[in-house]
């Protein structure tokens, strides 16, 4: 049996490997974690991890902080407050402003996605998409380990008032009851996986039990087989999670779990390999999905070696995302042009069979926007975007053009094309935006017909 070992900001000097750092190396992870979470564990450091090469191995940017994702400036301030003696709440006073400064709910998470029940919001919910409803379980408010670049770094950085978490899984019924729209329902975190097999079988359970039948997938949003496949080999319950995944399957509700690969390196254990194959011989899908990312996978070979393994494994590529507006996306984030050719040159080295993926992607406020292409239109060069989802649903598939920059990172920072004052969803979104600030409303599924 293997048994999990966590290392963060209090204990990771007594990883062995970290002798390979000087103690610049070394303060500059404890400083950065201050504002970023940091969680690594011993999968990671003992078998993903290429320690004589960490400075530029993508694993170790992937787990550890690095003094280049915060500003130089608040870098430098946050390292001299110790040797000043600044009092500790001074201190999470200025880390706090700089969290602040981070944006950390992107695409109105907390303002806009949040849904109603009789009049009143439910926390721990999000109902962005009308087919879709996220659920945040409670006990699945943290990972096995930590990415650096993790979109939702709040939930783990004890700023409780923008956290989301439910217990009330009959509130999430009731829900689910009264929006027969809803189709999916994802599992979503942290990482749901770090909970015990007898905690997700009772949420499971209930939906199975609930008599819902337009609930068609239960998916599962997870790290794990990246950062803990053991979850599935040796834990003691990685039987009783398989016998779970088993009987979804056999009720004929369609199980994806939504695993989170971020580099070939995440693949090439035997550990993965094997967690893999028992997961899909339950009859569960595994789907794959990443941001492209500086320092860890902008590069179109890793991106297709990425996708012919999973393949291979006999998992389905998905996404490629656009790294959010969110943390340290200074040090991640690839512009639209780079990002684009990095995703087309890779799907030009992959056959059909891996040409499921679609990308690349922003989930911003509106929706998912995928950019198609750089073309010129009327002599003028422009961005070819379409929605791949939308708040709302007429949105899907509609091509639309932004003036071409260079610099353009989110969709935030683009312009309408042609000389067109605004994109043609924006009206109808702004709608949606005002009617989601009255009391007791959101933009989910009911807004949309009343906006």
């Amino acid at each position: 049996m293997k048994e999990y070992k966590a290392y963060n900001n209090r204990n990771y000097l007594k990883i062995p490997q970290l002798s390979n750092l000087d103690s610049v190396q070394k303060s500059a992870i404890k400083t950065v974690a201050q504002v970023l979470p940091f969680k690594t564990n011993n999968y990671v450091v003992n078998e993903l991890i290429d320690w004589d090469n960490f400075e530029n191995d993508p694993m170790f940017i992937l787990n550890f902080p690095q003094r280049d994702m915060l500003s130089r400036y608040d870098f430098n301030e946050l390292s001299r407050m110790p040797d000043r003696n600044t009092p500790k709440k001074e201190m999470l006073t200025y880390v706090n402003s700089i969290r602040e400064k981070m944006n950390p709910h992107p695409a109105g998470q907390l303002e806009h996605n949040v849904p109603t029940l009789n009049g009143e919001r439910i926390r721990g919910i999000q109902h962005k998409y009308r087919e879709t409803l996220l659920f945040f379980p409670s006990q699945g408010q943290t990972c096995h380990a930590y990415c650096t670049f993790c979109f939702r770094w709040p939930q783990f950085t004890g700023m409780s008032e923008i956290k989301f978490a439910m217990k009330q899984t009959g509130l999430m019924i009731e829900y689910l009851r009264q929006n027969p729209e809803i189709t999916d329902v994802l599992f979503t975190g942290g990482d749901p996986m770090v909970m015990k097999a007898s905690i997700l079988k009772d949420y499971i359970n209930a939906i199975l039990d609930a008599d819902l039948p337009h609930i068609k997938v239960i998916r599962i949003g997870t790290k794990s087989l990246s950062f803990w496949p053991y979850r599935y080999l040796t834990d003691p319950d990685a039987q009783e999670i398989l016998d779970l995944f088993k009987k979804v399957a056999d009720r004929g509700i369609h199980l994806a779990l939504m695993a989170h690969f971020n580099h070939h390196r995440e693949l090439e254990t035997e550990a993965v390999a094997a967690a893999v194959r028992k997961i899909r011989e339950t009859g569960a899908q595994i789907r794959t999905q990443s941001p492209i990312l500086n320092h860890i996978n902008a590069d179109a070979d890793v991106w297709a070696t990425m996708w012919r393994k999973q393949v291979d494994m006999g998992m389905i590529p998905y996404y490629m995302f656009m790294a959010r507006d969110t943390g340290a996306q200074n040090y991640f984030g690839v512009n639209m042009e780079r990002s684009l050719n990095i995703f087309r040159d890779a799907y030009q080295q992959v056959s059909g069979i891996c040409r499921t993926v679609r990308g690349p992607s922003m989930s911003a406020g509106p929706g998912k926007v995928c950019i198609s292409g750089i073309s010129e239109i009327r002599g003028e060069k422009v961005y070819v975007l379409n929605f791949i989802q939308g708040r709302v649903p007429e949105w899907v598939g509609k091509p639309f053009f932004a003036k071409y920059d260079p610099k353009a990172l989110w969709l935030n920072e683009l312009e309408p094309a042609f000389g067109e004052k605004e994109f043609f969803y924006q009206k109808e979104y702004h709608k949606l935006l005002k009617v989601s600030k009255l009391p007791g409303r959101s933009l989910a599924s009911e807004d949309l017909q009343s906006a």
